[in-house]
C-alpha cells in the first residue's frame, strides 16, 4: 500500500471550524507537523479538504525510514514534528498552491526533498 505524507504549513488561527476538525482527525495540530498514512479513499479525501493548509505526496521507503530515525514520537508513531525547511519554502510563498510556485497542495514525489530539508 502506498503511503502519503501531510505536512501543515499553515497556522491554524482563525481557520473554519470544518476544516479543523479535519486537521484535528488527521493529528495535524502544530504548524510543520508530517504524519504518514496509508493512501486510502477516505483519508485522500480529509486530505483534499485541507489542501490550502498543506501540503502532501507519496513519501517513499528511504524517506520514511529517515522520518522515524530523526523525529521518532513514541507515543505517537505516525506524526512527526520537523524543523523550517533549509533554504525556506518555495519562491512564492506559503499561501499559494505548489503548481504555480508556491508550498500548499499536492506534490507528489517532491514531498521527499521537503521532509528531507526539515529534518
Amino acid at each position: 500500500m502506498d503511503k502519503v505524507a501531510v505536512i501543515l504549513i499553515r497556522s491554524r488561527v482563525n481557520v473554519d471550524v470544518h476544516i479543523r476538525d479535519t486537521l484535528d482527525k488527521l493529528n495535524l495540530t502544530k504548524r510543520l507537523t508530517c504524519v504518514v498514512y496509508d493512501k486510502t479513499p477516505s483519508i485522500m479525501g480529509m486530505i483534499e479538504k485541507v489542501k490550502d493548509y498543506t501540503t502532501y505526496g507519496e513519501i517513499d521507503e528511504e524517506t520514511l525510514k529517515l522520518l522515524q530515525e530523526k523525529k521518532s514520537n513514541s507515543n505517537k508513531p505516525h506524526v512527526f514534528h520537523l524543523n523550517p525547511p533549509k533554504g525556506g519554502f518555495e519562491r512564492k510563498g506559503i499561501k499559494k498552491p505548489f503548481s504555480i510556485g508556491g508550498a500548499l497542495g499536492y506534490r507528489g514525489e517532491k514531498i521527499n526533498d521537503l521532509i528531507k530539508r526539515m529534518i
